[in-house]
């Protein structure tokens, strides 16, 4: 897929930036604002009663528009992104938030790349003037990158970007399952978007495994090398990174692809068990359309049940050690 042929409309929802606000530190009482009046150390809180709003983007060359259907602005008023701010949750996880502004009226709109909650303290740690590469496009993601090696039924494993609708797969739980769809998605490999590696070995994978990060991996730990309260745990990908091992890479342009099944199944990539596409409203809802538009028209009533299996947060990572998941790498 080129770059030119990137689809250019895509939902996103924002904030009211005067409703995420400091709550303690030198701004208290004031909302997110531009970098240059942001101080780091400041609290900021979303309000209780903040909506997220739904902002259709249409993009034209360089300039990026309001389009039909925005619960925000007027269709055609010219979007600009003017700051990036980094906070940090109380778990520890870094939230980009970008800053934007309606040249039309001047309204600040803020544009979480993380799932963010109300009431719940998140630290400046950083504010940015430049917003980087990222455009308004750009949401949470959960799929694997051009090259992966999925197990197939048989035990052989193919490229991902060669699988194809009802392949079949094998899975951990139910055997070889059909493909019911296989989505791709070009993508600014920024932010929320710069894929995690996973070096060789480092999970007993069998080569790199490249995933973005939010995508879980299924570990499997009994008896003393258990971690938590049960065997079975999923990890986020950016919960790994230790920058030896595991690492962001950022820069350029990334090629996603997402595998859907009937049910939310745990497949093995680079020989290794992780999680497929989990279908829900609010899991779509939180992605780009360049993934989810083809679920929503061919597997409109498509809805799943998450896997069993406690799911790990960087808290308790970083309690117990990274070291205590990773394998001995192979040479």
């Amino acid at each position: 897929m080129s770059h030119a042929t990137l689809q250019t409309t895509q939902t996103v929802h924002v904030f009211d930036a005067s409703l995420f606000w400091v709550t303690a530190g030198a701004n208290q009482g004031d909302g997110l604002d531009l970098a240059e009046y942001c101080v780091p150390g400041d609290i900021y809180q979303l309000d209780r009663e903040a909506v997220p709003m739904k902002l259709m983007v249409e993009i034209e060359g360089d300039a990026q528009l309001i389009a039909s259907g925005s619960e925000v602005g007027q269709e055609g008023d010219a979007l600009e992104l003017v700051s990036r701010h980094v906070l940090m949750a109380p778990e520890g996880d870094s939230v980009d938030i970008l800053l934007l502004i309606n040249r039309a009226d001047d309204t600040l709109y803020a544009l979480p790349m993380s799932p963010i909650a109300a009431r719940v303290d998140y630290t400046l740690l950083e504010a940015h003037e430049d917003a980087g590469s990222a455009r308004l496009t750009d949401l949470i993601c959960v799929a694997f990158t051009a090259g992966t090696m999925i197990t197939i039924a048989g035990g052989a494993q193919r490229p991902i970007e060669a699988l194809k609708t009802g392949d079949r797969i094998l899975t951990r739980d139910n055997g070889p399952q059909p493909l019911r769809l296989v989505t791709k998605s070009t993508m600014r490999a920024f932010g929320s978007f710069a894929p995690v590696v996973i070096s060789r070995g480092t999970l007993g994978n069998e080569g790199d495994l490249v995933v973005s990060p939010h995508h879980r991996l299924f570990l499997y730990r009994r008896g003393q090398a258990r971690i938590g309260t049960t065997a079975e745990l999923l990890v986020q990908a950016k919960h790994l990174v230790d920058d030896e091992h595991v690492w962001r890479r950022e820069g350029g342009y990334v090629d996603y692809y997402a595998l859907i099944f009937d049910r939310h199944e745990i497949i093995y990539a680079e020989g290794i068990p992780i999680e497929s596409l989990m279908v829900t409203k609010a899991s779509l809802s939180q992605m780009p359309d360049q993934l989810t538009a083809d679920i929503r028209a061919r597997l409109p009533d498509l809805a799943h049940k998450p896997h069993f299996g406690t799911e790990a947060g960087r808290d308790l990572l970083e309690k117990v050690g990274r070291d205590k998941l990773f394998s001995r790498k192979k040479s």
